[in-house]
Protein backbone atom coordinates (compact mmCIF):
# COMPACT_ATOMS: atom_id res chain seq x y z
CA UNK A 1 0.00 0.00 0.00
CA UNK A 2 2.95 2.34 0.29
CA UNK A 3 3.50 2.10 -3.43
CA UNK A 4 1.70 3.90 -6.18
CA UNK A 5 -0.96 1.40 -7.18
CA UNK A 6 -3.92 2.41 -9.27
CA UNK A 7 -6.39 0.17 -7.50
CA UNK A 8 -6.77 -2.18 -4.60
CA UNK A 9 -6.65 -5.89 -5.22
CA UNK A 10 -9.70 -7.81 -3.94
CA UNK A 11 -7.58 -9.70 -1.41
CA UNK A 12 -6.22 -6.40 -0.04
CA UNK A 13 -9.74 -5.06 0.39
CA UNK A 14 -10.78 -8.29 2.10
CA UNK A 15 -7.78 -8.17 4.44
CA UNK A 16 -8.49 -4.54 5.38
CA UNK A 17 -12.12 -5.31 5.96
CA UNK A 18 -11.13 -7.94 8.54
CA UNK A 19 -8.91 -5.49 10.42
CA UNK A 20 -11.33 -2.57 10.39
CA UNK A 21 -15.00 -1.79 10.82
CA UNK A 22 -15.41 -0.78 7.18
CA UNK A 23 -17.33 -2.53 4.45
CA UNK A 24 -15.63 -3.29 1.14
CA UNK A 25 -17.58 -0.45 -0.45
CA UNK A 26 -16.40 2.00 2.23
CA UNK A 27 -12.78 0.86 1.84
CA UNK A 28 -12.93 1.47 -1.90
CA UNK A 29 -14.50 4.89 -1.31
CA UNK A 30 -11.80 5.77 1.22
CA UNK A 31 -9.12 4.61 -1.21
CA UNK A 32 -10.41 7.05 -3.82
CA UNK A 33 -10.27 9.84 -1.25
CA UNK A 34 -6.80 8.74 -0.18
CA UNK A 35 -5.56 8.90 -3.76
CA UNK A 36 -6.93 12.44 -4.12
CA UNK A 37 -5.05 13.49 -0.98
CA UNK A 38 -1.85 11.86 -2.26
CA UNK A 39 -0.96 14.84 -4.45
CA UNK A 40 2.45 13.57 -5.54
CA UNK A 41 1.13 10.07 -6.29
CA UNK A 42 3.77 8.26 -4.23
CA UNK A 43 1.24 6.08 -2.37
CA UNK A 44 1.51 7.96 0.91
CA UNK A 45 0.14 11.16 2.37
CA UNK A 46 2.74 13.46 3.87
CA UNK A 47 2.11 15.98 6.62
CA UNK A 48 2.19 18.72 3.99
CA UNK A 49 -0.44 16.92 1.92
CA UNK A 50 -2.66 16.57 5.00
CA UNK A 51 -2.20 20.25 5.73
CA UNK A 52 -3.53 21.12 2.27
CA UNK A 53 -6.97 20.13 3.56
CA UNK A 54 -8.43 23.43 4.80
CA UNK A 55 -10.36 21.84 7.67
CA UNK A 56 -7.23 20.13 8.94
CA UNK A 57 -4.90 23.04 8.36
CA UNK A 58 -6.72 25.07 11.01
CA UNK A 59 -6.88 22.23 13.55
CA UNK A 60 -4.24 22.84 16.22
CA UNK A 61 -3.86 19.12 16.91
CA UNK A 62 -3.48 17.98 13.31
CA UNK A 63 0.24 17.25 13.61
CA UNK A 64 -0.36 15.09 16.70
CA UNK A 65 -3.15 13.22 14.92
CA UNK A 66 -1.01 12.66 11.83
CA UNK A 67 1.82 11.31 13.98
CA UNK A 68 -0.63 8.81 15.49
CA UNK A 69 -1.87 7.80 12.03
CA UNK A 70 1.79 7.26 11.02
CA UNK A 71 2.24 3.96 12.84
CA UNK A 72 5.65 3.13 11.40
CA UNK A 73 7.03 6.62 12.07
CA UNK A 74 8.31 7.22 8.54
CA UNK A 75 6.79 10.70 8.33
CA UNK A 76 3.95 9.81 6.00
CA UNK A 77 0.75 7.78 6.09
CA UNK A 78 0.17 4.88 3.72
CA UNK A 79 -3.28 3.55 2.94
CA UNK A 80 -3.15 0.73 5.50
CA UNK A 81 -2.25 3.22 8.23
CA UNK A 82 -4.92 5.60 6.96
CA UNK A 83 -7.68 3.00 6.98
CA UNK A 84 -6.61 1.55 10.34
CA UNK A 85 -6.67 4.98 11.98
CA UNK A 86 -9.97 5.99 10.42
CA UNK A 87 -11.59 2.74 11.54
CA UNK A 88 -11.29 4.00 15.11
CA UNK A 89 -13.66 6.82 14.17
CA UNK A 90 -16.12 4.62 12.29
CA UNK A 91 -19.61 4.45 13.78
CA UNK A 92 -18.90 0.79 14.58
CA UNK A 93 -15.62 1.64 16.32
CA UNK A 94 -15.65 0.80 19.99
CA UNK A 95 -15.26 3.23 22.86
CA UNK A 96 -12.02 1.60 24.06
CA UNK A 97 -10.23 2.25 20.76
CA UNK A 98 -11.52 5.83 20.69
CA UNK A 99 -10.19 6.34 24.21
CA UNK A 100 -6.84 4.84 23.25
CA UNK A 101 -6.56 7.19 20.28
CA UNK A 102 -7.47 10.23 22.40
CA UNK A 103 -4.94 9.15 25.02
CA UNK A 104 -2.21 8.92 22.36
CA UNK A 105 -2.86 12.54 21.41
CA UNK A 106 -1.71 13.56 24.89
CA UNK A 107 0.90 10.85 25.48
CA UNK A 108 3.47 12.48 23.23
CA UNK A 109 6.43 10.27 24.18
CA UNK A 110 4.37 7.07 24.06
CA UNK A 111 5.36 5.89 27.53
CA UNK A 112 1.79 5.08 28.55
CA UNK A 113 1.36 8.15 30.75
CA UNK A 114 0.36 11.76 30.28
CA UNK A 115 2.88 13.88 32.13
CA UNK A 116 2.41 17.42 33.31
CA UNK A 117 4.62 18.63 30.47
CA UNK A 118 2.78 16.63 27.83
CA UNK A 119 -0.60 17.90 28.98
CA UNK A 120 0.76 21.45 28.96
CA UNK A 121 2.16 21.01 25.44
CA UNK A 122 -1.07 19.65 23.97
CA UNK A 123 -3.27 22.19 25.72
CA UNK A 124 -0.93 24.95 24.53
CA UNK A 125 -1.47 23.69 20.97
CA UNK A 126 -5.20 24.02 21.52
CA UNK A 127 -5.39 27.39 23.27
CA UNK A 128 -2.43 29.11 21.64
CA UNK A 129 -1.89 32.48 23.23
CA UNK A 130 -5.43 32.81 24.58
CA UNK A 131 -4.14 31.90 28.03
CA UNK A 132 -0.88 32.85 29.65
CA UNK A 133 1.53 30.04 30.44
CA UNK A 134 0.82 30.59 34.14
CA UNK A 135 -2.93 30.22 33.61
CA UNK A 136 -2.42 27.16 31.46
CA UNK A 137 -0.07 25.59 34.01
CA UNK A 138 -2.72 26.11 36.69
CA UNK A 139 -5.24 24.22 34.55
CA UNK A 140 -2.72 21.45 33.91
CA UNK A 141 -1.85 21.13 37.59
CA UNK A 142 -5.53 21.03 38.58
CA UNK A 143 -6.29 18.44 35.89
CA UNK A 144 -3.41 16.20 36.96
CA UNK A 145 -4.41 16.56 40.60
CA UNK A 146 -8.01 15.55 39.86
CA UNK A 147 -7.24 12.69 37.45
CA UNK A 148 -4.14 11.22 39.11
CA UNK A 149 -5.64 8.70 41.50
CA UNK A 150 -2.42 6.91 42.46
CA UNK A 151 -0.49 10.11 43.18
CA UNK A 152 2.41 9.45 40.81
CA UNK A 153 2.13 12.89 39.21
CA UNK A 154 0.98 11.65 35.82
CA UNK A 155 -2.16 10.27 34.22
CA UNK A 156 -2.28 6.61 33.23
CA UNK A 157 -4.61 5.31 30.56
CA UNK A 158 -6.91 3.90 33.22
CA UNK A 159 -7.08 7.26 34.99
CA UNK A 160 -7.66 9.00 31.66
CA UNK A 161 -10.47 6.59 30.78
CA UNK A 162 -12.10 7.07 34.16
CA UNK A 163 -11.90 10.85 33.83
CA UNK A 164 -13.64 10.67 30.45
CA UNK A 165 -16.13 7.98 31.45
CA UNK A 166 -19.02 10.45 31.44
CA UNK A 167 -18.21 11.79 27.98
CA UNK A 168 -20.10 10.66 24.90
CA UNK A 169 -17.04 9.56 22.92
CA UNK A 170 -19.04 7.31 20.64
CA UNK A 171 -20.64 10.36 19.04
CA UNK A 172 -17.90 12.93 19.57
CA UNK A 173 -15.27 10.74 17.95
CA UNK A 174 -17.28 9.28 15.08
CA UNK A 175 -17.16 10.04 11.38
CA UNK A 176 -19.95 9.15 9.03
CA UNK A 177 -19.08 8.03 5.52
Amino acid sequence: MGTNTSSLRPEEVEEMQKGTNFTQKEIKKLYKRFKKLDKDGNGTISKDEFLMIPELAVNPLVKRVISIFDENGDGSVNFKEFIAALSVFNAQGDKQRKLEFAFKVYDIDGDGYISNGELFTVLKMMVGNNLSDVQLQQIVDKTILEADEDGDGKISFEEFAKTLSHQDLENKMTIRL
